[in-house]
């Protein structure tokens, strides 16, 4: 410190060390920037939500997690402006220059922070004309003779299951029809189609109407974790505090 002012600052003795005039005016200075630090600090934590919040998503998410919360949100905030950029593959956010993405994902992708908001069930289901006219099936091995539905990134892959007992069960599936919009795959199952394995948030009006049944009841879908991925925790907007805030209670 005393090479960058160009000064002596302390006065060194073999008992003790005392600060010169410099010293004092020295530390007097650094005092003072560190009021004004924390001055800055505390109008910072004040400050209300402004600006804009760009926030990257699915279909579904956008849909029937996000959208709900926004009519509140802005209301309270009139500062505040959230631009969505909905897209069913992951975006870079750095790339994408997104403050936050809400995945649905029990593997966040590493080197960023991932703060867990709630987590996204899942249901079995199918038409009853479907079911009436292939079978109802009572066995998850009985999948295999059933054309399931596929949400496009697990297609060819499995469903994962909990058990009554909370064992894990996961069964290969196939169908004749993938799609990365959940929508679309519960319209089609509406339409006698196949299997789904719907987001229960989205199917529960057409399973309350009839038009879509439970299917292996007794089995549980493995449900998802649903994270607001952002790039660090320090210097949070006020912005992007609110907006998970505001998005974990309607999770909750």
């Amino acid at each position: 410190m005393e090479k960058w002012a160009g000064t002596r600052l302390v006065n060194r003795s073999t008992r003790k060390l005392t600060l010169t005039a410099a010293g004092e005016k020295v530390l007097q200075k650094t005092r003072t920037l560190s009021q004004i630090s924390q001055e800055i600090e505390g109008q910072s934590e004040k400050d209300l939500p402004s600006g804009t919040l760009r926030v990257a998503c699915a279909h579904f998410t956008a849909m029937h997690l996000i959208a709900p919360v926004l009519p509140g949100l802005l209301s309270r905030y009139p500062q505040l402006r959230i631009e969505l950029d909905v897209n069913n593959h992951p975006v870079s956010l750095v790339g994408e220059r997104i403050d936050v993405a809400v995945r649905i994902t029990d593997n966040p992708e590493p080197g960023m922070i991932a703060r867990r908001l709630g987590e996204c069930r899942s249901v079995l289901c199918a038409s009853p004309a479907y079911l009436a006219q292939h079978g109802t099936p009572v066995s998850p091995e009985e999948l295999a003779q059933h054309n399931c539905l596929h949400y496009s990134f697990f297609a060819g892959q499995s469903w994962h299951f909990l058990t009554p007992e909370g064992e894990s069960l996961s069964v290969a599936v196939s169908g004749n029809l993938s799609a990365s919009i959940s929508s679309l795959l519960m319209n089609a199952a509406i339409e006698h189609c196949g299997i789904a394995m719907l987001p229960e948030r989205e199917a529960r009006a057409a399973l309350e109407q009839g038009l879509l049944v439970p299917v292996l009841a007794s089995l549980e879908p493995k449900p998802l974790a649903i994270h607001g991925i952002y790039q660090s925790r320090e210097y949070q907007p006020a912005a992007l505090r609110v907006f998970l805030d505001e998005l974990s209670r309607h999770l909750a």
